[in-house]
């Protein structure tokens, strides 16, 4: 039975995947500010033994899972004698989504979270996802699941998570749009030039949000705005043609809902991961955050205008593979994946992220995801695609980038 942290504040066991991560990290610090409502069954962590033993010990977790088996003997030694489990591998990361725990902080970065996420929806968890390709590379199919076994999903994108406070879902009917907010990333008043000669340092340097290095590099691309339009498509069921995105630098509005009586609700506050992360925590009802408060008297100006097509590319890519559907959103995320990283590696070039995305989206067919498998194969053929054209390219010396 899943149990409710209202009001009241009653217990809801947790278990975080991607614990350290930017998201994971801050969820580790609203958790332990209140370890007895919310006790942890499971921590999981790529590779990164050292923080994730720090956290499994200070929040007293059942389980620790580290999905690198290369370092598992490293995490053994460093919770030896706590009583903590430790596992390593893959399966034992999609294990531990497994776990009884209430509520599930799915958090792990790229295609690699899709089936821990799937595992904890297939036992009826309530799932908080902050894993947008989850969607992105199977939202029919994820959708289905939801439904099936009976699981809540709730976003903690701060523009999905916005939306889902003001959306009507019960007259979805009554929804003219939704307006995803962007901050517009590092390069958003920058020409392609300034672009073509970009460096990791430069992209990763976000001028509101505090984020990990491959959601900053999607966000100077756009590519963020992208991913994001498709997975609110699957998440809320509206078209994409009723999907708008609106550049908001100050990040204070997180999104917005549009009616067909012409009323717009937005969801507002400081830009903060651990707002969003709290609203799912504590949902349905609410838990306080140290989160700065918004002053909107200190704000004083908020601006607003139109992504600009030809500077970010990515959003018609991201619009084109939603339309195209079937395997489409599947290959444009693989895809962007291998590329961002490559960019992170500095064997590209920060314009090659969205050339190669583009090529690599022509180049495959669009086949119908009729289950995970071909889900997986479309994935995989994209990944080998990309990274073949991420050779070529770093086949021309890419200097200091």
């Amino acid at each position: 039975m899943v149990v409710t942290a209202g009001a009241a504040g009653e217990p809801r066991s947790v278990t975080i995947l991607g614990s350290t991560g930017s998201v994971g990290t801050q969820t580790v610090d609203l958790v332990a500010r209140d370890p007895e409502r919310f006790p942890v069954v499971a921590l999981t962590a790529n590779r990164n033994v050292a923080l994730l033993a720090e956290q499994a010990r200070r929040l007293r977790a059942r389980l620790a899972v580290v999905a690198d088996p290369s370092v598992y003997a490293e995490l053994k030694d460093l919770l030896s004698g706590t009583g903590i489990e430790v596992a390593a591998g893959a399966e034992a990361v999609a294990a531990a989504a497994e776990q009884p725990a209430d509520w599930v902080m799915a958090a792990i970065v790229g295609a690699a979270g899709l089936e821990p996420t799937l595992a904890a929806v297939r036992r009826g968890a309530i799932v908080a996802f902050a894993n947008k390709e989850v969607l992105v590379c199977a939202g029919a199919l994820m959708m289905e699941e939801v439904a099936a076994h009976g699981a809540t999903l709730l976003p903690v994108d701060s523009e999905h998570s916005a939306i889902y406070q003001v959306f009507d879902f019960d007259r979805i009917d009554s929804v003219a749009r939704l307006i995803l907010t962007a901050s517009g990333g590092p390069f958003r008043t920058r020409d392609r030039a300034f672009m073509a000669a970009a460096t990791r340092e430069q992209a990763v340097a976000h001028p509101t949000w505090d984020m990990g290095a491959k959601i900053s590099v999607d966000s100077a691309t756009m590519m963020n705005k992208g991913l994001e339009l498709i997975e609110a498509h699957f998440l809320f069921a509206i078209p994409e043609e009723r999907i708008d995105v609106l550049v908001h630098p100050q990040s204070v509005i997180h999104s917005l809902v549009e009616y067909v009586d012409g009323s717009v609700l937005a969801q507002l506050g400081t830009p903060d991961m651990r707002t969003p992360i709290a609203y799912a925590l504590g949902w349905p009802g609410r838990i306080a955050t140290p989160a700065q408060r918004l002053d909107l008297a200190k704000a004083a100006s908020l601006t607003f205008e139109a992504p600009d097509p030809d500077r970010f590319p990515a959003l018609r890519l991201a619009r084109a593979a939603l339309q195209s559907g079937g395997g489409a959103p599947t290959i444009l995320s693989a895809a962007n994946e291998v590329a961002v990283q490559a960019f992170l590696d500095r064997r590209i070039g920060f314009l090659d992220i969205e050339r190669i995305v583009e090529e690599t989206l022509t180049a495959l067919p669009h086949r119908p995801l009729r289950d995970l498998a071909a889900v997986r194969e479309a994935d995989a053929e994209a990944r080998r695609n990309a990274a073949a054209r991420v050779m070529a390219v770093g086949a021309t010396a890419v200097g200091s980038r």
